[in-house]
């Protein structure tokens, strides 16, 4: 994957911190912003497919799964 530099505003106080305990900013960064798409991704997953998901379980409230009562001796 190609990279591609940015500028960024930090505090130079935790700028100085996190250079001292060695952290590798550019990997951090990647890390956070990967975490953060994934979750916007769920979120906006769960947006677009919760009147289905509702429906679903209103279903399932109303007529039993296809396991219900087979195991229950």
């Amino acid at each position: 994957m190609q990279k591609r530099p940015v500028n960024l505003s930090v505090s130079a106080e935790i700028l100085g911190a996190a250079r001292q305990a060695g952290i590798n900013l550019s990997a951090l960064f990647e890390q956070a912003l990967m975490g953060e798409l994934a979750r916007l991704r769920r979120l906006r997953w769960r947006e677009e497919n919760a009147r289905a998901v509702a429906a679903y379980n209103e279903y399932l409230a109303s007529n039993a799964t296809c396991f219900e009562g087979r195991w229950d001796e």
